[in-house]
């Protein structure tokens, strides 16, 4: 699955711990979904799309290999 969190969070002047304390995960899980090796639950992916103000098809797509 595809993602569009490092963009926003550049956008947003995240860091990868602030983006991971507001939803509640570890710095490490960021970097994970980052790096395209781990793929966010539905409600993770959902806490992600509300900090950021966009629909979670805006941040999350399907690549064609999934």
């Amino acid at each position: 699955m595809k993602n569009t969190i490092k963009v926003e969070r550049a956008i947003h002047n995240f860091t990868q711990e602030d983006l991971a304390k507001k939803i509640g995960v570890s710095r490490q899980t960021i970097n994970a979904m980052e790096a395209n090796k781990y793929v966010p639950s539905t409600v993770l992916a959902l806490k992600i799309a509300r900090v950021f103000s966009k629909p979670v098809e805006d941040i999350f797509a399907l690549d064609e290999t999934d």
